[in-house]
């Protein structure tokens, strides 16, 4: 069913080889093991098949030649060794999620679930948590959760391994009864040697060469052993050049007959759809993540705290200045030194306030962003190849993490407007606030989007938010020659002068210009520019989500 002819793959450009020349055929309605040494290239084999790695070469399916992997959705799934589900799902949850990404008619799903349950032996377990099954029960729900789409074939990275004896014989009979009562087809890479004797048909990799295929009789004959625990032993006695060019000149029959049609299975909802039930899912998972909620209510909270202690001894005076330029404020500092010291000391302490709100939302905006995407890539990429649309979940990420950053952006500039009594027009401060966190959001989630490891994207994030305050040239002045070409890269300056532009026809700024003179960008433009920011954000999201990022 399938198949693969003179199948390469490369480490880079100029890499090792890990797969070489490998040509095989894989048997429909059958369970078919797929058995080497550790690191001889099963699993990139596999992969490669299915294009979730890069190769050279063909690869079939039911005789028609695939060119992509998304030339096999509906027709074959994977189940990776790990990634299943999200541990804070019940079994059921995971179930019906995976249900709604991918099956349309609700009539079908409702009868689905129900039935996987009962095959995969996991209808008692239904509302226990991922994250509390044991091992045996986590491979059941991995095999569950591919079978919501109902795929013809199916491909099971080390199904068994880990297992003990008795686990693993449940996997092995619920292989067997989907292949006897559906005519399933399974790929599956195995360890153990002695369970060989419960598959049809077998396929020897060795130091990434296809060296073998056929049922075990053939297997023992042709390499001259009492039983299949003596393979790796005899595959030592030769370099792999004698038993490739030996394979390649057997007279053994290794064509695989089938009957078998390929069957695609409808296709799954629209993006829109997709989108609406990531959301549901990703909102819930945020509720039963205590400490990461947690987190997130304390530094929403407890940000806007601290700014308003740092200007709390400035609080009386920094009243008595809120009011309307036109009350001749000009003509009073110039006639009351004392006044016109006071003036500027509480236009600095304003500016050094608005610009420690603009960090903290930024920190704020890294920490609901950077890890969001790279912490479940493994499951986003299972998903992606059983039908997900990849601009659905990216859709759904920023959805998500935006508003999150919306709300932090709206209480900061309510709570400190509130306790500081800031002047200046609230609606232009609101939004340049929510945009400052929504950008900084979407450009630490295109850092996860991009990045295959959380703790990549989380320390460039930092890097990124800690380079704010000196870039910014607000607080150190920058050199002259740097000074516009890393200020339109920097979150915090047009966040700090959107802000403060909002006060033009308040007394602060006037004090303000009385000590600077240095342009300051209008709250118009400060807008556009995070506008931007939140958009070369946005495209790093859905360029990192399209591209493939498997371990």
């Amino acid at each position: 069913m399938l198949s693969c002819k003179e199948l390469s793959v490369d480490v880079g450009p100029n890499g090792p080889r890990i797969l070489d020349r490998a040509t095989a055929q894989f048997k429909g309605g059958a369970l078919n093991a797929v058995i080497g040494p550790s690191g001889c290239g099963k699993t990139t084999l596999v992969k490669a098949m299915l294009g979730i790695l890069p190769s050279e070469g063909e690869v079939s399916y039911a005789g028609e030649r695939i060119y992509k992997s998304s030339d096999l959705q509906g027709m074959l799934s994977f189940a990776p060794q790990f990634s299943i589900a999200h541990e804070r799902l019940t079994v059921n949850e995971a179930l019906q999620y995976a249900l709604d990404l991918c099956v349309r008619d609700g009539v079908v799903k409702a009868k689905r679930i129900e039935e996987i349950l009962k095959r995969i032996g996991l209808d008692e377990h239904r509302t226990k948590k991922v994250g509390d099954l044991s091992g045996g029960q986590l491979r059941r729900l991995g095999l569950g959760l591919e079978l919501v789409g109902d795929p013809q074939c199916m491909v099971c990275d080390e199904v068994t391994s880990g297992l003990d004896p008795k686990s693993e014989d449940q996997i092995l009979e619920v292989l067997q009864r989907l292949r006897d009562e559906q005519e399933k087809t399974f790929i599956c890479i195995i360890h153990n040697l002695a369970k060989l004797e419960e598959f049809d048909w077998i396929t020897v990799v060795y130091e990434g060469v296809v060296i073998f295929q056929g049922e075990l009789e053939a297997l023992n004959r042709y390499f001259d052993i009492p039983d299949a625990l003596h393979l790796y032993d005899k595959l030592n006695e030769h370099d792999i050049e004698y038993w490739r060019e030996r394979w390649k000149g057997s007279d053994t029959d290794v064509a695989v007959h089938s009957e078998i049609a390929a069957v695609k299975a409808p296709p799954p909802p629209g993006p829109i759809a997709q989108t609406w039930t990531l959301l549901l899912r990703r909102a819930l998972l945020f509720k039963r993540d205590r400490g990461y909620w947690l987190l997130t209510l304390g530094i929403t909270i407890g940000f806007p705290l601290l700014v308003t202690i740092f200007a709390w001894d400035g609080i009386p005076q920094l009243r008595g200045l809120s009011m309307d330029s036109s009350a001749g404020f000009m003509e009073r500092a110039s006639e009351d030194l004392r006044y016109r010291i006071d003036a500027m000391e509480m236009a600095s302490l304003v500016t050094g306030l608005i610009l420690f709100q603009v960090i903290l939302l930024t920190l704020m905006g890294s920490n609901n962003g950077a890890r969001e995407i790279a912490g479940e890539r493994q499951l986003y990429e299972k998903e992606r190849f059983a039908g997900l649309s990849a601009g659905a979940y990216a859709s759904s990420k920023l959805i998500f993490a935006s508003s999150v950053a919306i709300l932090q952006g709206l209480w900061m500039m309510l709570f400190v407007r509130y306790i500081c009594e800031f002047p200046g027009v609230a609606s232009l401060q609101a939004g340049v606030l929510v945009l400052c966190c929504v950008s900084m959001t979407a450009i630490c989630l295109g850092f996860s989007a991009i990045f295959d490891s959380a703790d990549k994207a989380s320390l460039l994030s930092v890097y990124l938010v800690g380079f704010q305050l000196p870039l910014s040239g607000i607080v150190l002045a920058l050199p002259e020659a740097l000074v516009w070409v890393c200020r339109p890269f920097i979150n915090a300056y047009w966040g700090w002068g959107g802000y403060f532009s909002s006060m033009l026809e308040t007394r602060l700024y006037d004090a303000y210009r009385l000590e600077s003179s240095e342009w300051i960008p209008s709250a118009g433009l400060s807008l556009a520019v995070l506008g931007l920011h939140f958009v070369l954000g946005a495209v790093m999201v859905f360029w990192g989500c399209q591209q493939k990022r498997w371990n």
